[in-house]
């Protein structure tokens, strides 16, 4: 009897002798987490390098007329889309494209993974881990996402701005745009207009991601289907770009009219004070808003193409891991 109980309290000395294997099991929970990230960084930089690219001679005279005071009219933006077509050629239209495409494939990369992280993290922290969040962490997802990409990407977003408002010989590179705003205005003039642009990324983002999240999710009850069509998630993003720009589209007109003052003789310095001086000039629904029609034109497309591209990719590398492991 105390041999079989010497013999049963020896077994655990003998598994114990294999030390490595708790930490080893460890770093294997943490791989899918670590694969998860860079799937999210990679579809969302693929996303947003398409929907930015599907859009930017929409986007770039919308910026054009944002910064001058110029009444915006549908007429209007296709003369001056022609006007430079005639000029300067077809691939003029995507002037400064290289510099959207510098910002906002780290952007996207960055504002996608972060919602997914920040879902996870608000998910569990409220008791919803893999399941959807209820509506205000649904809200605080996007906005934190948005807010984390602004952050770390805004000074290419000056230079895209600066980029896009003036003639190819003024700037003839994006080095060359940092080097001269450093040189001739300050390293401060690369962050003017940041408080706006996050005051108005937040319920863009938040309310973007909200939308898109929550048609998602009434489609998964209604249908019975978990994963919608690929033409349902572009509908879904549309829907999700159209209410998130026009809510947060004066303080986008705002920051547009900061970042770019230095080239357009003007020296707008507070976020009031800019308001101000528009609402004076122009008007409030011609100059706040001036450009958002075409905005209700191209966010809708640009988001919706954004949104799907991401879940589209995020499956199919999900199936490419899937059929490695199973290959081997």
């Amino acid at each position: 009897m105390g041999n079989g109980v010497q013999q049963h309290q020896a077994m655990p000395l003998t598994q114990g002798e294999v030390l490595p294997v708790p930490s080893v099991s460890q770093s294997e929970a943490l791989k899918p987490q670590a694969r998860s990230i860079v799937n999210s960084l990679l579809s969302g930089a693929l996303a947003g390098a398409l929907a930015k690219t599907a859009v930017a001679p929409l986007d770039r005279t919308k910026i054009i007329f944002q910064v001058s005071s110029a009444r915006f009219s549908a007429k209007e933006a296709y003369r001056l889309i022609y006007r430079t077509y005639l000029k300067d050629g077809f691939l003029s239209l995507w002037r400064g494209n290289s510099a959207t495409m510098v910002r906002v494939i780290p952007y996207a990369a960055i504002q996608f993974c972060a919602h997914e992280q920040y879902k996870r993290l608000l998910g569990g922290h409220f008791g919803f881990q893999d399941k959807a969040l209820p509506p205000v962490p649904r809200l605080l997802a996007g906005s934190m996402a948005g807010t984390t990409a602004a952050m770390l990407t805004y000074p290419l977003d000056m230079v895209r701005a600066r980029m896009a408002v003036t003639p190819k010989e003024m700037y003839s590179n994006i080095i060359h745009v940092f080097v001269r705003i450093s040189r001739e205005e300050g390293l401060k003039t690369l962050y003017r207009g940041f408080t706006p642009t996050i005051l108005g990324v937040m319920p863009y983002a938040g309310l973007s991601f909200f939308t898109y999240e929550t048609l998602k999710k009434m489609h998964a009850e209604r249908s019975g289907r978990p994963q919608p069509y690929s033409y349902e998630r572009l509908a879904f993003g549309a829907c999700a770009g159209l209410i998130g720009q026009s809510a947060s589209y004066p303080l986008d007109v705002v920051r547009r009219r900061m970042q770019t003052a230095g080239v357009t003789g003007h020296t707008y310095g507070t976020i009031l004070g800019t308001m101000r001086e528009i609402v004076a000039e122009e008007g409030v629904v011609r100059g706040l808003y001036k450009g958002l029609s075409m905005n209700w034109v191209k966010g809708p497309i640009a988001v919706g193409i954004s949104f799907m591209t991401f879940d589209v990719t995020q499956i199919l590398l999900k199936k490419l891991h899937q059929l490695r492991c199973f290959s081997r």
